[in-house]
């Protein structure tokens, strides 16, 4: 499971990839200034007269065709199914790309830690204490039925997902206080003053609705008709459960603006939908999809000698990836009385044998996550540092001492797949928070049978987890796996039906507000919520909150290091692995720019079809 942080979901109103950058300070909280974008701390790196991203290329052709899968999602999408055309609420399997079809005020860059600039906004206006938000908005700006956008269709799009969006959009929204229409072009957006940095942001790259679209409807419900968009791309066809599929709009107003220049050049993007991987990637073989992203090593390692990769018709390579690859692991969930005892989940973190997993089932193409923030400057390293310890000394002897000391390291095994070492300290463990031998295995500190059901919606990591289980068993843990349809996994997970999960979280470059959807105590019991294991803690609440309100990057840091001993010492998750590259494979039919930004490789966004490459293909 992967959950891409809030934030650039949030901000795919136009599809495009968005971080958070750096907002500008200005003399007085009442002073205002016009600019053409945001950013959450410094200066933005394009000036007012840009003409294009650095990483785009303004001549590339338009045409063509593009079919995938979805390889990331929030919100309440589902990678192996849908069942409804709204992704912005609660209810449903929603769709995946519905985010291209809806543009934004303000939409990012990818070259960046983070920043937005002009889209149906040409303009902003922000206070100098960042409270007091003014967007103007292009005459030209429209829906795809020619009606213009208004200030009023903005403010009932902030409103409505402040109101009756997904959790994870609703409560980040919460923080606006007031939505005025100053006149059809003019919007002004009041932030309550406990709000972080990054929501004017959130706010310039919420999708913008059609209030008049929406008038006879209810947002909250499922959806089978499309809604009247405004972006580079309207639905073109679907089948629940199948496909969705997307057509350029064309002469769409957003051609012009600087921030699209370059992007967008596909006709079609589709979106196939597959019950597995194993289905899917042969539907790649055939070339029924025409790019895929690859998450399986030995797949990757193993089964691309099929003819057409052999003759050259499919490329595969390696592209370097610079965002932070975040945290996958097993998450436990900590509302369930055997898990509550922190001894008893560092005994499973001693039992998992990365070493030999990744050698036998994964030849040796990951490294171990150690980090909420791996692959980032975020990451607490060694010791903590007298900037960390200030932040960390209120809470001595309420948090555990391993926080005091080098930030946790999952151990290193022999990689015989039974490291006696290890076990020995978990078996340890385990009896100090109280389990006990019986006569078919551990018991927990309350006398039950001590089992562990282990949630998939796929067999995708069966092998991972067969292996974790037989370390398991070693300890007297029966350890089971169980595999569900999608729509009950997804419900499951909803209301935290299940002992240990496997996930992923994509960490934005700047988390912000959104680091409160994975581990704040608000979100511990909300149905929806990213906080799968059940994070409780008032330490943790009071450094998310330091994080969030940091007034510059290296307070930012110091912060997040912090937060990160702190989460990393509680152990509520069995860290898994990760990779710093991407794993793409295509037919070859496709050109892309020279260069790659560093924080999204945009494949939707910055490539295009080749005219000769897909004529060679039979595909022209």
């Amino acid at each position: 499971m992967s959950l891409r942080a809030s934030r650039r979901a949030v901000l795919k109103g136009a599809g495009a990839a968005t971080g958070l950058s750096l907002l500008p300070r200005f003399a007085a909280a009442g002073e205002m200034r016009r600019q053409h974008g945001l950013a959450v701390i410094g200066d933005l790196k394009y000036p007012a007269d840009f003409a294009r991203f650095d990483y785009v290329d303004p001549a590339a052709p338009r045409g063509g065709r593009i079919v995938t899968q979805l390889s990331s999602w929030g919100y309440n999408q589902n990678p192996e199914t849908f069942n409804t055309l709204n992704s912005y609420v609660l209810r449903g399997d929603g769709a995946a790309g519905m985010g291209l079809t809806f543009t934004s005020l303000m939409t990012g860059s990818a070259d960046e830690p983070g920043s937005v600039y002009g889209l149906a906004a040409a303009e902003v206006e922000r206070s100098g204490d960042g409270k007091t938000l003014r967007f103007f908005l292009r005459p030209e700006a429209a829906f795809h039925d020619g009606s213009r956008i208004t200030a009023g269709d903005v403010a009932f799009s902030l409103e409505t997902l402040r109101d009756k969006g997904h959790p994870t959009i609703a409560l980040d929204l919460k923080g606006i206080t007031a939505i005025r229409v100053e006149d059809e072009a003019t919007i002004r957006i009041e932030l309550g003053s406990e709000t972080g940095r990054s929501l004017p942001v959130l706010v310039a790259g919420a999708p913008i609705f059609s209030e008049a679209w929406w008038a006879n409807r209810d947002f909250a419900a499922t959806l089978s008709e499309a809604p009247l968009g405004s972006g580079p791309y309207r639905v073109a066809g679907f089948a629940f459960g199948s496909f969705i599929e997307f057509e350029r709009v064309k002469g769409w107003w957003g051609d012009r603006v600087p921030a699209m220049a370059g992007r967008y050049n596909f006709d079609r993007i589709r979106y196939e939908y597959y019950r597995d991987r194993t289905t899917s990637f042969e539907a790649f073989k055939k070339g029924n999809i025409t790019f895929r992203e690859e998450f399986t090593s030995r797949v990757w390692a193993r089964d691309y000698d099929f003819p057409a990769r052999l003759s050259g018709r499919v490329v595969r390579e390696e592209v370097p990836n610079g965002a932070p690859s975040g945290a996958q692991g097993w998450f436990i969930n900590m509302r369930r009385a055997k898990f509550r005892d922190r001894r008893v989940r560092l005994a499973l973190v001693h039992a998992f044998d990365f070493e030999w997993t990744n050698q036998n089932l994964m030849f040796g193409s990951y490294q171990r996550t150690a980090s909420f923030f791996e692959n980032s400057e975020l990451k607490a390293e060694g010791e903590p540092g007298p900037a960390e310890l200030k932040l960390l000394e209120p809470f001595r002897g309420k948090v555990s001492d391993e926080v005091f000391g080098p930030a946790f390291v999952p151990p290193v095994s022999d990689g015989s797949g039974r490291d006696r070492t290890n076990l020995r300290k978990a078996n340890d463990l385990l009896a100090a928070a109280g389990c006990r031998r019986g006569p078919d295995g551990l018991l927990t500190p309350d006398g039950e049978p001590f089992t562990i059901e282990f949630l998939d919606k796929d067999s995708t990591f069966e092998p991972h987890h067969n292996a974790y289980i037989n370390g398991l068993r070693l300890l007297g843990i029966r350890g089971s796996y169980r595999v569900v349809d999608p729509a009950q996994y997804n419900e499951r997970l909803r209301r935290f039906d299940f002992d240990m999960v496997v996930s992923r979280f994509g960490m934005a470059l700047y988390p912000d507000e959104a680091i409160r959807q994975f581990f704040s105590s608000a979100r511990a019991a909300q149905e929806g919520s990213y906080n799968l294991a059940g994070i409780s803690d008032p330490a943790v609440d009071s450094l998310v909150e330091t994080m969030i309100a940091s007034d510059d990057w290296d307070s930012f840091v110091t912060a997040s290091r912090a937060l990160d001993r702190v989460l990393r010492a509680q152990h509520f998750w069995v860290p898994q692995w990760f990779k710093p590259v991407h794993w793409f494979a295509y037919w070859n039919m496709y050109g892309r720019p020279s260069k790659v930004a560093a924080y999204d490789p945009g494949v939707l966004d910055t490539w295009w079809q080749d005219s000769d490459k897909a004529a060679a293909l039979g595909r022209g």
